[in-house]
């Protein structure tokens, strides 16, 4: 349903909370459309980010298409965006994932707790549980 929503123009709806991934399949090299969370947005060299997590750690289809592929499109509320995937190391997943812990404490316990991490709500923790989460950091291509 998110995808519908997102292919009406809808986009704005979810408050930069939720974007479209358009990735390239790795199997089929199709395209292929999925609707994640943000976990956090910023700058990198003037260029806009988007922060995202694998709740399906490595496994998940979305994430694996982007290690292949690492291009790709996302769609952030009307805007559509040419982007490159990095993964960071794990020592920066666990500061990403501390940094969004103190944004959205009761969904940062939960994305935790549905990834098997038990977390007692301290930085450190999260810290620690975001040091095993994969994130990919999706930037900006310049034009």
């Amino acid at each position: 349903m998110p995808v519908l929503l997102f292919r009406m123009g809808l986009g704005p709806l979810f408050r930069g909370r939720l974007l479209l991934l358009v990735h390239t399949g790795r199997l089929t090299g199709e395209p292929r459309r999925t609707v994640l969370e943000v976990v956090g947005t910023g700058k990198m060299g003037g260029r806009r980010t988007w922060t995202l997590a694998s709740g399906f750690g490595p496994r998940a289809d979305w994430y694996r298409n982007l290690r292949r592929t690492p291009q790709a499109v996302v769609q952030a509320g009307r805007g559509y965006h040419a982007v490159t995937a990095r993964f960071p190391a794990a020592e920066e997943g666990g500061e990403l994932m501390a940094r969004y812990a103190d944004r959205h404490p009761r969904t940062a316990r939960r994305l935790c707790a549905f990834m098997g991490f038990s977390v007692d709500g301290s930085t450190e923790d999260y810290r620690r549980a975001g040091a095993s989460i994969p994130f990919v950091v999706l930037v900006e291509d310049l034009s």
